[in-house]
């Protein structure tokens, strides 16, 4: 069953009106691959256009509050968190991994994939003078907790 298309076929916006109020999680992250060198030089914060992860640090949490202004059919929902953090993976990849509370009727992993998703288009941004060869990869949700079930990643 589509939970966003009506009777007559058409998109809708879910009532979650009768749904309960419950805390709410979700991790997502993404995968930047770059040249060995691109990576140092961020993780040195060594760009000509500033700390990269810093700037991307902000855009992901700002993706995340804006993901209703960007996503059809998205609930403005209030967050009670957002954190974006940095794993390198290999010496040529970065995971960037977003975590996003709420406390309310609907979900917010639409959120941090969303966040997610910015902050990994701003690494590229902050990182394309000296890489333009750079890859985002795997955008993927992780975990997700509250409402109805929990969703654990397996892979």
């Amino acid at each position: 069953m589509l939970t966003h298309i009506n009777e007559h076929g058409e998109a809708v916006m879910v009532d979650v009106g009768q749904k309960p109020v419950t805390k709410r999680t979700a991790c997502a992250c993404a995968r930047v691959r770059m040249q060995p060198q691109t990576l140092r030089a961020l993780l040195d914060a060594n760009l000509k256009k500033g700390d990269g992860l810093a700037a991307a640090r902000i855009a992901g949490i700002q993706g995340a509050k804006q993901t209703c202004s960007l996503i059809p059919l998205c609930h403005n929902i209030p967050l009670d968190a957002v954190t974006v953090d940095f794993e390198q993976e290999s010496d040529c990849a970065l995971a960037v991994v977003v975590r996003a509370a709420s406390t309310g009727k609907t979900g917010v992993e639409m959120e941090a994939l969303t966040g997610a998703s910015v902050a990994a288009l701003t690494i590229y941004d902050m990182c394309k003078a000296i890489d333009r060869a750079m890859t985002i990869e795997e955008i993927r949700l992780v975990e997700k907790t509250g409402g109805k079930s929990d969703y654990h990643y397996e892979g």
